[in-house]
């Protein structure tokens, strides 16, 4: 047991610690160069032999965390969807890990069952599900809830599926995603035990989206093999470049070919809470199956995946069995296991909970919106320094490149490489379609402010010569 004067210093260190990184003082850098050979020769010195002071390793581990780790919290962090963290969400992980419930069962739950019932019912109907008929809840990440839909999918559109396996169906299950996808698709085809070869890969069009003509195509041509369509995935917000699919498009042709209409809203679905923007991924309240990460523009750590599904009957068909050794639940309640792929399950919805209720719902929309303002500014200086943007869309991520890095006279890896030594700034690169490689940022701090793009921004032009 820690003694009183220890426990209450090293507590005080934690909150000295929270308060530092939640001042909105920007760290010193966002990242330095470190070697894999530095950190392990130092993390050789814990041998696990004998114990270590707990004020000498919480000084050991925060100074790790300080040096050897991009600063997601730095404004100047344009990332890949990794955001900055709500003071609430902090403290919400922090009860979280201290009172540790399960939630597989409602009653060694109730309050923690409840709050994330009441969370998730609130951000499904901003996503205009039913309030009635829907299932929700909280997953590890964006794969997981991805993984989830093309679970309740096939089992819906195969009944056999559950009982008698893929073996026993007679016909090759398809699935339809964007080439802009996310990748973890690829990852669930292989699990699930469909192959890869049952992936169809649509080609985007020229904004980037998935191309509904050339999608209908394939169901065409996939149902004359003799193949079975049976999911179709649109993206609202690409992680590439933030490109948000023609949904009602979609859902329209999946109605029309009798397919699961899935929406990976990992990133771009926070969107929703902003009445002036929530239009960008109109269509997405006509999908079977929803995915949102918390962990991306809701602005809490990770993992809060978020699963949405507007058939409840097809989600508990899917996953509810028979458990003698569990509690019996109330009459008005459900336990989460009927639901969904997991078991025991660590209380993931606190951070969302009390992150919504600290900001108001109002007080989260104008986050949202500051953030697109912000967005047109830097799409706008990027054009008036004769830089090019390369992805058409008015969601905070931007693909641009520049005509010397066209013309071969500099790479965008070797500006990239300039960047990361000086570890003022950190963006990526990525590659779309014509081929080359472009730079990608995307707002993920709310603390960003203009004056951190104008640094970025000239960065780039010192970098580049001009």
């Amino acid at each position: 047991m820690i003694e009183t004067n220890t426990s209450t210093l090293i507590l005080e260190a934690l909150t000295r610690e929270i308060e530092r990184v939640h001042s909105g003082e920007a760290p010193a850098a966002v990242g330095k160069s470190v070697r894999a050979a530095d950190v392990r020769a130092h993390l050789s010195r814990y041998d696990f032999a004998g114990p270590v002071p707990l004020p000498d390793l919480f000084a050991d581990v925060t100074r790790m965390m300080r040096e050897w780790n991009l600063q997601m919290n730095h404004p100047r962090y344009m990332g890949l969807f990794n955001p900055n963290t709500t003071l609430a969400s902090v403290i919400a992980d922090a009860l979280v890990a201290l009172y540790n419930p399960q939630l597989a069962a409602w009653s060694h739950a109730p309050a923690a069952n409840e709050m994330e019932r009441h969370v998730l019912e609130f951000v499904g109907r901003k996503l205009g599900l039913p309030e009635e008929n829907f299932a929700a809840h909280f997953t590890s990440g964006g794969s997981d809830a991805n993984l989830t839909a093309a679970l309740v999918a096939l089992a819906k559109q195969f009944p056999a599926y559950l009982r008698k396996g893929l073996v026993n169906l007679g016909t090759q299950p398809v699935m339809y995603v964007s080439a802009y996808a996310h990748n973890s698709f690829d990852k669930i085809v292989k699990h699930l035990g469909l192959g890869t070869d049952a992936l169809r890969v649509i080609p985007a069009n020229e904004n980037l989206q998935l191309d509904a003509a050339a999608l209908r195509k394939q169901i065409d041509l996939d149902r004359q093999k003799g193949c079975t369509p049976f999911m179709v995935v649109g993206t609202a917000g690409t992680t590439s470049a933030g490109i948000v699919d023609p949904l009602p498009e979609l859902a329209d042709l999946c109605r029309e070919s009798d397919c699961w209409f899935h929406v990976d809203a990992a990133w771009g679905g926070a969107i929703v809470l902003s009445e002036k923007w929530k239009g960008l991924v109109r269509g997405i309240e006509q999908a079977d199956s929803v995915t949102i990460d918390a962990h991306k523009w809701f602005f809490v750590p990770f993992g809060a995946g978020m699963f949405f599904c507007r058939h409840k009957d097809v989600a508990e068909n899917t996953f509810s069995v028979r458990a003698d050794y569990m509690p019996k639940p109330q009459d008005d309640t459900y336990d989460p296991y009927h639901t969904s792929l997991q078991w025991t399950r660590r209380f993931m919805g606190l951070k969302l909970f009390m992150t919504l209720a600290e900001k108001g719902e109002g007080g989260f929309s104008r986050l949202l919106d500051d953030q697109m303002e912000l967005g047109a500014y830097f799409r706008e200086q990027l054009t008036r320094h004769g830089w090019k943007l390369v992805n058409p869309t008015q969601l905070p991520v931007f693909c641009f490149t520049h005509p010397l890095i066209e013309g071969g006279a500099v790479s965008t890896d070797q500006i990239l490489k300039t960047l990361y030594a000086d570890g003022n700034l950190w963006i990526s690169a990525v590659t779309l379609k014509n081929g080359h490689k472009a730079f990608r940022a995307c707002l993920t701090n709310y603390n960003t402010d203009r004056e951190d793009l104008d640094f970025i921004l000239a960065e780039l032009n010192r970098i580049i010569g001009q």
